[in-house]
């Protein structure tokens, strides 16, 4: 498929449900059988998805985007909104190759699985090409305009 933001965030950002500047935005790495890439209307929380597919890689878990911006492109008529780069140590191979990453906003802020029916949905990154960490470091880095452009 290809990256998309979900409908139902569009709504909370319209609405002011979700802060991108102060709510607990954290990110999730999915695997090659994933729905997260097709399934968009009705979805409003991880929980809605017919199959996460998360990886199961060793040294994997869900982490918090740290240093995060929205700032305005007034030469381009758009928000941006950006956060630091996302490292996994020594993450190893899961079950199937890595797609994409799920950015969320973390209802309690630990990150944790059990949470996934309050946990809302934001946008669903695709990575150019699968990915099979094998043990070593694994980066994702942001565009360089951010990781999510608001038009």
């Amino acid at each position: 498929m290809a990256s998309q933001v979900y409908n139902q965030f569009k709504k909370y950002i319209a609405d002011g449900t979700i802060d991108l500047d102060s709510n607990n935005i954290w990110v999730a790495l999915v695997m090659t059988n994933t729905t997260v890439d097709t399934e968009n209307d009705g979805i409003e929380h991880i929980g809605d998805f017919t199959t996460l597919d998360e990886c199961d890689g060793a040294n994997y878990v869900r982490k918090a985007l740290a240093s995060k911006a929205v700032t305005v492109n007034d030469a381009n008529d758009r928000a941006e909104f950006d956060a630091a780069d996302v490292t996994w140590s020594s993450l190893g191979n899961g079950t199937r190759a890595i797609q994409g990453v799920l950015v969320y906003v973390d209802s309690d802020n630990d990150g944790a699985s059990a949470d996934d029916a309050t946990n809302d949905v934001i946008a669903y990154v695709e990575f150019t090409s699968t990915v099979n960490p094998g043990g070593g470091d694994f980066t994702i880095q942001w565009h360089a305009n951010g990781l999510l452009l608001l038009t």
